[in-house]
């Protein structure tokens, strides 16, 4: 019983010390996030799309991919992008990119969990945001 009472502490030390070796970090990186979204306005957002199917994805892609949000806020976006006239397949591989995508804090998620997991992370979620903007275009984009 001492022994598990002993490795319960060490766990919990652990687990302490990592958090206090990551908060920096994080705090960094919300702090960041913050003064791009000062400087960089939904309007602004809104004036990248040009209409175009295949690029849009690419541009909703990259600029979600550089934006990252949560997915409240993410909606609020879409539905503006939407109601302006951008393209669906356009603001669905925002969304999408937009919650899984996160290269402004690739630099933290590399010291935190490795480097080539967080690149193969978010190239997959950046694949993953062009594909479901093709498969929802393909799928409701008749009922939109």
């Amino acid at each position: 019983m001492a022994e598990r009472e002993d490795g319960l502490k060490a766990a919990m030390a652990g687990a302490v010390l990592g958090m206090g070796k990551a908060l920096p970090i994080i705090l960094s990186v919300v702090f960041l996030l913050g003064l791009f979204r000062t400087f960089v306005s939904p309007a602004q957002l809104q004036a990248v799309f040009i209409g175009s199917g295949g690029l849009d994805i690419l541009l909703g892609t990259v600029s979600g991919s550089l934006s990252t949000g949560n997915a409240v806020t993410s909606y609020v976006i879409g539905g503006e992008l939407l109601s302006d006239g951008v393209r669906l397949e356009a603001v669905t591989a925002f969304l999408v990119a937009w919650v899984t995508v996160g290269l402004v804090q690739l630099p933290a998620e590399a010291a935190l969990l490795g480097r080539r997991f967080a690149l193969v992370r978010n190239a997959t979620s950046a694949l993953s945001a062009i594909l479901v903007a093709i498969v929802t275009v393909r799928l409701v984009g008749g009922f939109a």
